[in-house]
């Protein structure tokens, strides 16, 4: 399957390129993403003007003109099933995303989404059918939202209990984690070190 990172700031504290010992933290989002044995390749979308910096760190960036990351996925929307983190994202849980991949070719639902048990759904780290995926976005931008997680909205997705599963495995809950600042750098940095990641 495809997994496609979503490196695309919309306000100005959201930085892609925070360094995590070293490296940007897309770099380490794309890696940890490849190491799923179902993902087999990764696109990286990106703003136009980024576009060199980010070529420096990921594969294969996509460099798109979008006013939101919604907008900006729908312009670079694959024609494939595809697998969807933010690129903020460097705990991945390889296993994780395996498992999810697993479930959505099970049932080949519109989308698979894991769902905390107050109900808020993580669309970024998520499995979606690109048509379904495409005919959300729009009409969630045609109803005036911006937000990426408003398109649950308009999809029939199937929920994945992230509690459940974190009672089989608590590494489970990592996988969600995004860095944002700098006590997240240093807590991404332990993680990694402590799982033998870096």
């Amino acid at each position: 399957m495809l997994g496609v990172i979503v490196a695309f700031p919309e306000k100005r504290w959201e930085n892609y390129t925070l360094p995590v010992k070293g490296e940007p933290v897309v770099k380490l989002t794309e890696r940890r993403l490849l190491a799923s044995k179902r993902i087999h390749e990764a696109i990286t979308i990106v703003r136009r003007d980024g576009l060199k910096t980010y070529s420096l760190h990921v594969s294969n960036p996509i460099p798109v003109t979008a006013k939101s990351k919604m907008e900006a996925l729908l312009k670079a929307l694959p024609d494939e099933p595809f697998f969807l983190v933010e690129g903020n994202m460097p705990l991945i849980m390889p296993f994780l995303v395996n498992y999810l991949v697993g479930l959505f070719h099970e049932s080949e639902p519109e989308a698979l989404i894991p769902v905390w048990n107050d109900g808020s759904a993580e669309v970024f780290h998520a499995v979606y059918e690109p048509d379904a995926l495409r005919y959300a976005i729009e009409s969630a931008l045609a109803e005036g939202y911006r937000s990426f997680s408003r398109v649950t909205e308009f999809l029939d997705y199937e929920p994945v209990s992230i509690e459940e599963l974190a009672k089989r495995n608590p590494k489970v809950t990592l996988s969600f984690f995004r860095v944002r600042n700098s006590l997240d750098v240093r807590f991404a940095e332990e993680t990694l070190e402590s799982l033998g990641l870096l």
